[in-house]
């Protein structure tokens, strides 16, 4: 300000008067501040408005609303039981002498698996048909003595009566002890049956429990080995009470699904259906049981295995879905934000049918291939414009689902 006053006074004729020469010097300092008053305010301006337009759009991630098949799952913990074990133990006192399985094998129904030792049980055999020889023998000799007492006392009197019962009743006697002479062979043949141990069921064989060369009885504790049936196999499984009317009905109508998962609800193991619900409620945890058969074709499922379990209750036809991600919740209820044309959102209201698996079921609210925002709606509110990214990759696909709480499945 002061060169320009020194360059005013400069270039001023000298023979002004001091009092123009003032207030031209004042005139001339007051335009210079009106000069970058004014450049200042133009610059602040167009900063503003630069930052507001770039403020005003906002960048998010979006998706189409899309109709498909919404199936609805109730979710359950359960165990898995074999549908038959049995533990082979001797019904016969001898040494184990031959096995004849290998441990995780597969076997049959009446396939041999080991062998008693049978030569005890053989001599028994031998003896007891012995016994019904010689009995036999006499019996046939009794009864041809019976008959002669029989014909002398019929005709000529010359036996008595009373030898004649006694040779009858010798008879019976007889008779007794030949049928008592059977049983003891049928028995012995019985327990030539029992050295040879076969497999009761369809089964695999577990790890064997008892080496050849030891003495086993009928009376011990312990099996010989285990054989369990694995194809089909079961698995039972809670629900809470309030569910099992549902599920009730559901059965009255149709076969219900069923799907095992692994313990960290990633894997699908196996598929299987609904068999029935218990009788009863545990009245400590409120909830029901119920069983499941899986036909466990390749062994996917064991026995005693944690298992997670979805039954498929019902599939909803032509569901209008969205990401569950996408649905917001306010005062005046759930909503989401739907792009329009002009790259602008507005506020939807929506009515969540159910949720499954990170996936939302919509009762109304939204159209097939309406474009909603599924991320950033935190910077969004009603006529903001936006910038469409792609989505970020979702990392719980494979959850499993679970129920909404108050999600009706009727």
């Amino acid at each position: 300000m002061r060169r320009c006053a020194e360059v005013i006074e400069t270039n001023a004729p000298r023979n002004k008067n001091p009092l123009i020469l003032r207030r031209t010097w004042i005139l001339g300092v007051l335009l210079l501040l009106c000069n970058f008053w004014i450049a200042c305010n133009s610059s602040e301006s167009r900063t503003g408005n630069v930052r507001a337009a770039v403020s005003q759009v906002v960048p998010v991630s979006t998706t189409l609303a899309q109709v498909q098949d919404m199936p609805v799952y109730l979710v359950g913990l359960g165990s898995v039981t074999p549908l038959n074990a049995v533990s082979v133990k001797s019904r016969v006192d001898g040494q184990l002498v031959q096995v004849a399985f290998k441990e995780g094998q597969h076997v049959k129904k009446g396939q041999l698996l080991a062998v008693i030792d049978p030569r005890p049980f053989e001599v028994q055999l031998s003896q007891a048909q012995a016994m019904l020889f010689r009995d036999q023998a006499q019996l046939k000799d009794a009864r041809l003595n019976y008959q002669r007492f029989k014909g002398l006392l019929e005709e000529s009197g010359a036996i008595s009566q009373q030898q004649v019962d006694t040779q009858a009743a010798l008879v019976d006697q007889l008779e007794g002890a030949v049928r008592n002479d059977q049983a003891q062979i049928d028995n012995a043949k019985l327990q030539l049956t029992y050295c040879h141990i076969t497999s009761p069921i369809d089964g695999r064989i577990g790890l064997r429990l008892v080496d050849p060369g030891n003495i086993v009885h009928a009376s011990d504790t312990n099996p010989l080995l285990v054989v369990t049936q694995l194809q089909p196999i079961t698995a039972i499984f809670t629900l809470p009470e309030d569910q099992l009317p549902v599920v009730a009905k559901k059965m009255r109508g149709s076969t219900l699904q069923v799907e095992a998962y692994s313990r960290d609800n990633q894997t699908k193991l196996a598929t299987g259906t609904l068999l029935t619900i218990d009788n009863e409620i545990d009245q400590t945890t409120g909830t029901g049981r119920l069983k499941a058969q899986f036909k466990n074709a390749n062994d996917e499922l064991w026995p005693n295995q944690f298992v997670n379990i979805r039954l498929l209750l019902e599939v909803r036809k032509n569901s209008i879905v969205v990401p569950a991600v996408a649905i917001q919740r306010g005062p005046q209820g759930t909503y989401v934000y739907v792009v329009k044309g002009d790259k602008t959102v507005e506020v939807r209201p929506v009515t969540v049918a159910i949720t499954q698996n990170n996936v939302a079921a919509l009762s109304n609210g939204l159209s097939p291939n309406d474009v909603v925002v599924v991320d950033g709606q935190d910077k969004l509110h009603s006529g903001s414009t936006v910038e469409i990214r792609p989505a970020a990759p979702s990392s719980g696909g494979d959850s499993v689902p679970q129920q909404r709480s108050g999600t009706s499945a009727s």
